[in-house]
Parts: C-alpha cells; sequence; structure tokens
C-alpha cells in the first residue's frame, strides 16, 4: 500500500515537472513571441505617407470630422472609444431626462481636454496599460519621454518601485514611426517593473517639444490620488515615496490639497561625473560630502533663480526628517514637486519649446494658494547629456514674452478669484498678493484689487 502511494506521488510530481518546464521553455517565449508578431503585423498596416494623409484629411475637413482608418488600426480601435452622460438623478426621479446616455467620441472629448495645444493631434490613452493595482494613496511619477531618451526611461522604472504614468511622443512626419513603435514594445516587454507600474500614453502629430501639453496628459492619466512632476533626466537617489506614505503629517499635508513637497535637485558640474547613474549617491551624508568637495552642487547653478529657492544651505544643515517651508518663492522657481493630482491648476499649454513651461506650471500652483515644502533628507540628481543649444537659444527668446504676459494674466484671474470669494486676506490669498505686487505692469491695478478700490 506504501509503495503504490509513493509511485502515486512520483507520477505526480514527474508530470507537474514536465507541465512546468513545457510552460516554462516553450509556452512563455512562444507566447511572448507571438505577441510581438502581432503588434509587429499591425505595424505593417499602416505605413507613414498613410499616417500624414490621415493628418492632412483631418486637418482639411476639421479636426474631429474626418474618421477613417489609418493608424487606428493599430490602436486597437480607439476611434471607437466613448465617454457618457446620463440625464441627472433628480431629473429622472421626476420623470424626466432619459436613461439613455448622450455619447460623445473620445477623440472629441480629449481635443478639449488638451485644447490650449497644437492641433491636429492624435492622443492615445493607456496604449500599454500596467498590470499592476495601485493604491490610491500611492504617489505616481508623471513624466515625459522622446525616442532618444527610452534607455534613460528603463532605469528610472527600475529605481522607482512605484506606479509611472508617462507620455510618449511619436512625431506622425518621421520616417521611423514603425521603428519606434517596435522599440516602444521591446521597452515595454524589457522588465517585470514595466509592464506591471507603467502607463504609456501616445501623442501622435508634428509638434516637437509640447512638454507642458505632455506633461498634463501624464497628469491626466494617473492612476492615484498624488503625483510627481518629473523631467525624465533626473534620478530619485533616495526613497521618498516610502518616508511620505509612512508619515502622517505628510499625508496629510497631501491630502489639503494646498501643500507641494519638493525634492532637491542635484547636477555634477564634471560632464564626465554625471552619467553613470549607477555611481550617484544613495544617502543624504554621502551626497553632502560630495558638496562639500566640490563634486556635485546644485542644479543649474549658474541660472540660480531656477531652484534658489529651495535654500540649499538650509537643506544640508536640516536634522533628519525636517520638512521646512520654502520662503523665499520667486517666479522662476520651478522645483520638481510632489502635490494632489485633482485641485491644482493644470500647465499652461501655450508654451512650446525649451523656457518658462515648467516655471509657469509652478507660478500657477503657487498663485492658487500652495504652499512650497522641502523634504530634506531626500533629493535627486540630473543625469548629464547634451542639449540642442540652438534650439534652447531661440525658444527660450520668445517663450521669454510668453511667459511675461502669462504672469500678468494669472496674478489678475487669481486676484479676481479671490477677491471674488473674500479670500485675499486668508492664509491661501498671501501668495498672489505678494507675488502680484512685484510686477511693474499691472502693481496699480492689483493694488487695486487688493484694496477693494
Amino acid at each position: 500500500m506504501v509503495v503504490r502511494v509513493i509511485r502515486f506521488l512520483l507520477a505526480l510530481y514527474l508530470c507537474v515537472a514536465i507541465l512546468y518546464t513545457t510552460n516554462y521553455l516553450l509556452l512563455s517565449p512562444l507566447h511572448s513571441g507571438l505577441s510581438f508578431l502581432v503588434a509587429h503585423r499591425r505595424l505593417a498596416l499602416w505605413s507613414t505617407s498613410s499616417f500624414n494623409s490621415l493628418i492632412s484629411k483631418r486637418a482639411s475637413y476639421g479636426k474631429d470630422s474626418y474618421s477613417g482608418s489609418g493608424p487606428d488600426v493599430l490602436l486597437e480601435g480607439t476611434s471607437e472609444d466613448v465617454i457618457h452622460w446620463r440625464s441627472s438623478a433628480f431629473a429622472l426621479e421626476n420623470g424626466l431626462g432619459h436613461e439613455k446616455p448622450i455619447v460623445m467620441r473620445e477623440d472629441l472629448f480629449l481635443s478639449k481636454a488638451f485644447s490650449g495645444s497644437m492641433r491636429p493631434s492624435k492622443i492615445v490613452p493607456f496604449f500599454y496599460r500596467a498590470t499592476g493595482v495601485f493604491d490610491q494613496e500611492d504617489i505616481t511619477i508623471t513624466t515625459l519621454v522622446t525616442s532618444n531618451r527610452f534607455q534613460v526611461f528603463a532605469r528610472l522604472v527600475e529605481r522607482y518601485s512605484g506606479p509611472i504614468s508617462v507620455t510618449i511622443h511619436v512625431n506622425n512626419g518621421t520616417d521611423h514611426v514603425h521603428e519606434l513603435l517596435d522599440s516602444l514594445h521591446m521597452l515595454y516587454l524589457s522588465s517585470p517593473k514595466m509592464a506591471s507600474n507603467v502607463d504609456v500614453h501616445l501623442v501622435i502629430d508634428a509638434f516637437d517639444r509640447q512638454f507642458n501639453t505632455w506633461r498634463n496628459i501624464a497628469r491626466f492619466f494617473a492612476r492615484t490620488d498624488f503625483v510627481m512632476m518629473l523631467d525624465i533626466d533626473f534620478s530619485p537617489c533616495t526613497d521618498f515615496r516610502t518616508a511620505i506614505r509612512s508619515s502622517e503629517a505628510a499625508m496629510e499635508k497631501l491630502r489639503t490639497g494646498t501643500a507641494a513637497f519638493v525634492i532637491a535637485a542635484f547636477e555634477y558640474p564634471k560632464h564626465a561625473d554625471g552619467i553613470d547613474e549607477s555611481r550617484f549617491p544613495r544617502s543624504k551624508s554621502a551626497l553632502v560630502s560630495l558638496v562639500r568637495a566640490g563634486k556635485i552642487g546644485m542644479f543649474h547653478a549658474s541660472w540660480g533663480p531656477g531652484h534658489s529657492s529651495t535654500d540649499y544651505n538650509r537643506y544640508y544643515a536640516a536634522p533628519p526628517g525636517e520638512i521646512y517651508k520654502v520662503t523665499s518663492y520667486q517666479s522662476a522657481y520651478e522645483p520638481y514637486v510632489i502635490f494632489k493630482k485633482d485641485g491644482p491648476p493644470w500647465c499652461d499649454e501655450r508654451f512650446i519649446g525649451y523656457g518658462g513651461n515648467k516655471a509657469a506650471c509652478l507660478f500657477e500652483m503657487y498663485l492658487s494658494g500652495i504652499s512650497y515644502y522641502v523634504l530634506a533628507d531626500h533629493f535627486l540628481i540630473h543625469q548629464n547629456h547634451l542639449y540642442e543649444e540652438s534650439a534652447r537659444r531661440t525658444e527660450r527668446r520668445y517663450n521669454r514674452k510668453i511667459y511675461s504676459d502669462f504672469k500678468e494674466e494669472a496674478c489678475l484671474r487669481y486676484l479676481k478669484y479671490f477677491r471674488d470669494n473674500d479670500m485675499l486676506n486668508t492664509t491661501r490669498g498671501y501668495n498672489v498678493q505678494g507675488e502680484c505686487k512685484k510686477i511693474r505692469s499691472i502693481a496699480r491695478t492689483a493694488a487695486q484689487l487688493i484694496d477693494g478700490v
């Protein structure tokens, strides 16, 4: 009897071992290979020329009037996606309205959601959707990636173990659009963390460097209550996510929607020292040692207004666990911040190219009554790379004028909002009062609004 039981268990073990080995060595690779072939076949269903033809037709007939094939074959029927609205419960309870929902095409909805951006444009939310289930109070990194930064993005995914929402721009005029999407597919299959943590949203158009539109898209489709606005070239060197989530005081600040946490940004002055992310310090003590040795310092130290409001001297001297308030804000300040997804203003989408785009996001957040707080235990380090200097010079020149006009407009809007709601003399109203008085061109009008004249 015992011998029969042993034989049965051995046979069962052999069957399980054979099934596991077959699945591991044959079925799983075959499934991955077939998935890639299916995606590649979809790519073959349309060419760059047909994609450009689609864009030109939409431009000729109206940005939402054309419906055809082209890339929608690749994008798995996104043209059929719709948004639903139903009559109010009050109307239905009183025999009014209609049970049948009003339907709007997703493309039309998104064209309004991002109406400040250049068009025609095709936005494809959740082109790849993470398999992970995220806690609602987690922190999603929101970022944007171009095709030449895929490997940098892969390193960010490995460093950050939480959710990431990324916008990827696909230039519809390129001859390499197929290769780009192939590279994206291979990137997404390259790491378990990529598939479990990263939501990818595509923007397909001919407009390069619409940074604020791309930031808004990544934030709009983030699936958690809190987000971090981060540029792809920065490496998170400390585990700020765990530190914030394990602190009830920090979480309570975020929940109010009137606080944003700053993660101090650093850079190696010597270009070669800042390329290999694996050699970056991972503790504040190691960082401060490098600072004292003159090997690392504030990000873009040559442009002090960008990050000096973080008060790096106070940061170096701060005791462990300290969270201190930024008290010397100025309008060029553009730190990397963690904040509540719903509530703070969105980035102004008029800014195209380098210069002023991120500062405008932070400026309007500040005017709305948000205070900035520095997490003194945590930091980011820039991964050095070459810049497009010619484009930066040109785009900064015209964005300087746009930013000047934007600050005036934003000040007048928020001054009126706070005055009409009797909030000018509250804690939230102090930011707009202090900052808008500094703008010479509207100082008199601002004073009249503040004094109620």
